[in-house]
């Protein structure tokens, strides 16, 4: 394989041009376990680390390689290389680590289409995708929704769940597939191209895994059964990596994910937040928080039926916590900055 079957590019190729490359290899990460990555290049995989460096100077996650990233380094054998920098990413998707204030963990980088997958049975949950839908909101990114499990329900019972969905997010395509049957699998195969990056995002037990499976048509990741005394998914998926299918599209599948935390991005999804945002506009109050003032042109869409409530409610909730992330990395921003000059001023009066 060379660069190009891995997703190498234009605008990868751009930012390459802007910086001096001169005496490294360009590679991109493949598999990140606890800091150990596995890096394609045109000589193939390797082990690789970063400097230490690179680890000193990091002020957070974001700066450190992740699973898509593209990133200069230098060989040593044929097994092992060490990392010096990330090339400049088009795309992320990250969210707030779990049980973690302002710790941010990213999905993946360089990504050209999110398949968010849920399935039609107890884990399909509106809130959720637009939760997914959220942290895919980047310009470079398109996301796509996939429903699994649909054979377990009629026609009529699949149309109204897919009415649903346009109800509150209008014109992202879903797509309905079955991994028992097969039934929406060659649409779903059409929408793969070659050289282009998908990352699969979804709880455990909605048969990303076994997507990939029947999209490679091979048996390359391992799944399992939902569990029976909880009707949950187990996590078989245990780390990010990139596969290469045979049509040439290039997949990441992710373990399951049970929760989907808000970082600072500007919430902005197609739909129903969409269309709040626009409403926005024609409040009376240009700082109109929608929640009680005179004038709200969205209290007032909602009256009339043109927003759902829970939509709405959903809305809130999201922009809550992004306020929340914002908050309170900022006040500890301050107290790093304020201890930063109290020592300081100890030193010098010292």
């Amino acid at each position: 394989m060379d660069l190009l079957t891995i997703g190498y590019n234009k605008t990868i190729e751009k930012h390459c041009n802007e910086i001096n490359t001169d005496g490294f290899e360009l590679g991109r990460i493949i598999s990140e376990q606890k800091e150990r990555y596995i890096v394609y290049t045109a000589h193939g995989e390797c082990d690789a680390e970063i400097t230490g460096n690179m680890r000193f100077s990091a002020k957070g996650r974001e700066d450190f390689p992740a699973v898509g990233d593209w990133v200069l380094l230098s060989l040593y054998d044929t097994n092992f290389a060490i990392i010096y920098s990330i090339i400049p990413r088009y795309s992320i998707i990250k969210r707030r680590s779990v049980g973690k204030k302002t710790d941010i963990q990213i999905i993946a980088t360089n990504i050209d289409y999110a398949i968010i997958v849920q399935s039609a049975d107890r884990d399909f949950n509106l809130n959720r995708i637009e939760r997914y839908l959220a942290i895919c909101n980047d310009p470079n990114i398109s996301p796509i929704i996939v429903i699994t499990k649909i054979d377990l329900f009629t026609k009529a019972e699949i149309t109204d769940l897919v009415e649903s969905i346009h109800s509150r997010i209008h014109t992202i395509p879903v797509l309905l597939v079955s991994n028992t049957s097969g039934d929406g699998l060659n649409e779903l195969k059409s929408t793969i191209l070659k050289g282009k990056t998908y990352c699969f995002l979804g709880s455990s037990g909605v048969g990303k895994s076994s997507l990939i499976n029947n999209l490679s048509e091979n048996q390359i990741m391992k799944t399992d059964e939902i569990s029976i005394s909880t009707n949950k998914g187990r996590h078989v998926t245990t780390h990010r990596e990139i596969i290469i299918i045979a049509n040439g599209g290039i997949l990441i599948d992710n373990p399951g994910m049970r929760e989907v935390g808000m970082v600072d991005t500007n919430y902005a999804i197609e739909g129903s937040s969409d269309k709040i945002t626009e409403l926005s506009e024609l409040c009376t109050f240009s700082d109109c928080t929608h929640t009680h003032e005179i004038g709200c042109a969205v209290l007032k869409a909602i009256e009339t039926g043109e927003i759902e409530l829970e939509a709405y409610n959903n809305y809130r909730k999201l922009q809550k916590e992004i306020d929340h992330f914002k908050q309170t990395k900022a006040e500890i921003r301050k107290k790093d900055k304020d201890f930063g000059k109290m020592l300081k001023n100890y030193k010098k009066n010292k």
